[in-house]
């Protein structure tokens, strides 16, 4: 299995999982997320897969500064419906990375490690989602705009002529290399970037 260079330049999220330590999972629940691992999970790696990938993980940084954060231990809201544009891909990067999954996750053991529930849509926020804490109630809003990383100029005639089936083989690679590269500004040039990634406490 062969990805794209960058990827081994993205800042990886290491996390304590409390129900991988109980169950014997991972050594004392530790467990390492690449961006790799967003991509098995979705498929494919796109600005969406990116962005989810790491404004979850610096919302996290936000809610556990100097600490490992907890998976399992956050709850989620989303502005927008699970089935709104792209909302379904980031909640379930958003599943892998902190736990918390919707109707659909672990129901716990004994009323311990649920993670059920603990994904809500529609709700109403000032940006597109809320990361709560469920020990201390610390919450931060987030919101990516990829609008500051604007594909370059010829990516949208190339798609048009591979999803038509009539690109040849060096205009097919020639989009995925301008995919890609927009992947990789997104998740290095522009990783810290505060007017691409907002991170602000909840209020």
């Amino acid at each position: 299995m062969r990805f794209p260079d960058f990827f081994r330049d993205v800042p990886r999220l290491t996390v304590c999982d409390p129900l991988a330590r109980f169950l014997g999972a991972a050594d004392d629940g530790v467990l390492e997320y690449g961006y790799e691992d967003a991509v098995k999970l979705a498929g494919h790696s796109c600005p969406t897969v990116a962005s989810a990938y790491r404004l979850t993980a610096l919302a996290l940084a936000a809610l556990y500064p100097g600490d490992l954060p907890e998976r399992g231990g956050v709850r989620v809201a989303f502005r927008n419906g699970f089935e709104d544009g792209v909302t379904g891909v980031i909640a379930n990067v958003v599943t892998l990375l902190t736990g918390a999954a919707h109707e659909g996750g672990f129901k716990g053991i004994g009323g311990r490690h649920v993670r059920r529930g603990l994904q809500q849509f529609t709700a109403e926020l000032p940006l597109s989602l809320r990361f709560t804490r469920s020990d201390t109630g610390a919450a931060v809003d987030a919101e990516a705009d990829l609008s500051r990383v604007p594909a370059d100029p010829e990516m949208s005639g190339l798609m048009a002529r591979c999803v038509a089936g009539a690109a040849d083989a060096d205009e097919q690679r020639r989009f995925t290399d301008l995919w890609q590269d927009r992947v990789r500004r997104i998740l290095i040039g522009h990783g810290d970037d505060p007017e691409v990634f907002r991170i602000v406490p909840a209020t």
